[in-house]
This record gives structure tokens, sequence and C-alpha cells, in this order.
């Protein structure tokens, strides 16, 4: 009897586990944002307790590290477009890293436009013109181009049920939109004071839109 139930345990877990790693609700239907069918990350915020100058200067601080850890791309792709008053842009390229181990490294160049506007103590991050460059050869050539629009969206990523995910262009929208959410909540966390709540991440100083 011990046998059995430690059999049904495990399978339980087996399958528990099965389901989490193919869970892909986060990434379906609307993960995706498209405006005038353009792919369009955003993200508003308000900052609290801070003057607008260390608004602006946290900001620019956060684009300028993004430029500076850049990896070489054709055309000097990586730099700062536009920095004044009203905020600053840039373009950015670094690596989508789908897979890595010592015999398989799966990757892509990903070079975006990201935008932060600044008006007073709001703060408005803008990411378009996201582009893959995937399948290079060690000189770095011979890759194919991908923009976000005929890969990513909903349209060319999704079965028509709008269910799952195609599995190869499937793996680059999970990690766009994990990088999407990674930047948005690096830049409020740079305005956070740490507080620890159990189970869950509390913001104070931050009011998000």
């Amino acid at each position: 009897m011990k046998k059995i139930v430690l059999s049904l345990m495990l399978l339980f877990a087996v399958s528990a586990m099965v389901k989490a790693a193919t869970d892909d609700s986060k990434y379906l239907a609307g993960a995706v944002p498209e405006e005038n069918g353009i792919v369009t990350f955003r993200k508003s915020f308000t900052v609290q307790g801070k003057s607008v100058q260390e608004v602006s200067e946290t900001m620019k601080s956060l684009v300028n590290d993004l430029v500076e850890n850049s990896i070489p791309a054709p055309g000097n792709y990586a730099r700062v477009m536009e920095d004044n008053e009203n905020g600053i842009v840039a373009r950015v390229c670094e690596w989508l890293v789908f897979k890595k181990k010592a015999l398989n490294l799966d990757r892509a160049r990903f070079r975006y436009q990201i935008k932060v506007g600044l008006e007073g103590n709001r703060v408005t991050i803008t990411v378009t013109n996201l582009t893959y460059y995937y399948g290079e050869d060690m000189e770095g050539e011979n890759g194919v181009l991908f923009k976000a629009e005929e890969w990513i969206s909903d349209k060319e990523a999704l079965n028509k049920a709008q269910t799952k995910l195609y599995p190869k262009s499937g793996k680059f929208r999970r990690k766009t939109v994990d990088r999407m959410e990674e930047i948005f909540d690096q830049a409020m966390d740079a305005f956070d004071i740490p507080e620890n709540v159990p189970m869950r991440k509390v913001r104070r100083g931050v009011v998000e839109e």
C-alpha cells in the first residue's frame, strides 16, 4: 500500500512539474501589444518622494547602462539618439539566450529602441523597433533578420485558437516578454524603498499606471 501511495505522489509531482514547465498562459493573446500594427511595449509610473532631477538622472543612467552593456552589432547599432529634459532615446543590442550548454549555445542578437519620456515625476518607457538576428555563423554573418511584427505578434506566434505558441517563434516571444518585464521592473525598482512582505513584492514610492 505504501508503495502505491508513494508511486501516486511521484506521479502527481511529475505531472505538476510538466504542467509548470509548459504553462504558457502568460505569453498568449495580448502578451505582445501592438500599436498601429507595430509591436510596442509600454510602461508608465509616477515616482513619489524624489525630485524631478533625481528621477531624470536615474532613468537616463538606466538607459546609458543598457547602451554601454550592448554587444557589437553591424552598423554600430547601440547608441544614445536623443538626450534632453524631456527624456532619452537609445538603440540597444543584446543577446537573447534560449539555451546555453557546453555544446549547444542557442541565442539571437536582440535589437530594440527604448524611449524614456519624462513629465515631472511621471515616467513612460516605450520599447519598439524590435528585431532579431538569428542563426549567424562564427563570424557573425549569414544569419536571418526577423522583425517582431512578423515573428512574435499574436498573428504570427499563436495558433488559430490562440491557445498555444508555435515552437520556433514561441521561444522568441517568451524571452522577449520576460525581458521587457525585467527592464520595466528594473526601472521601478530603482526608486523602490525595500519592505519585507512575505509572499509578495511591494514597491513604496512608485505608483504604476
